[in-house]
């Protein structure tokens, strides 16, 4: 598959100096990691279950922002996708993929969304 979106995560000013580079295609986000020792992990978006952006004064200063991405990955869990550009944007286009690919593989959460907690709790007096 073809990448949709790369970038590397930047430094505290927005310049692109690390080693870690953030991907995603239609099916797959991928973190790739390090120098010498290089990792590179993957989620599918199926598994991604929740994304929230954060930005700090600083990082609103220069464009940027942290995508913080809930995931039932085993690997990779949850985890932040650091110091991206156009952090809105990315994320709304994650979000959309994310969508399709659970409408696709037919993967549906549960949420209890009644907020009833004596519902899913028995009494034994």
């Amino acid at each position: 598959m073809d990448l949709l979106w790369k970038e590397r995560k930047r430094i505290w000013c927005g310049l692109p100096l690390t080693f870690t580079v953030y991907s995603y295609d239609n099916e797959r986000f991928y973190v790739k990691s390090g120098f010498l020792n290089q990792r590179q992990d993957e989620v599918r978006l199926y598994r991604i279950q929740d994304l929230t952006v954060t930005r700090s004064l600083s990082q609103r200063i220069f464009g940027m922002g942290t995508i913080l991405v809930n995931s039932s990955d085993k690997t990779l869990g949850d985890f932040e996708i650091k110091n991206i550009k156009n952090v809105m944007h990315v994320k709304e286009q994650l979000s959309a993929l994310v969508e399709i690919q659970r409408d696709q593989k037919r993967v549906y959460t549960r949420e209890n969304i009644s907020g009833n907690s004596e519902a899913d709790h028995d009494d034994y007096m």
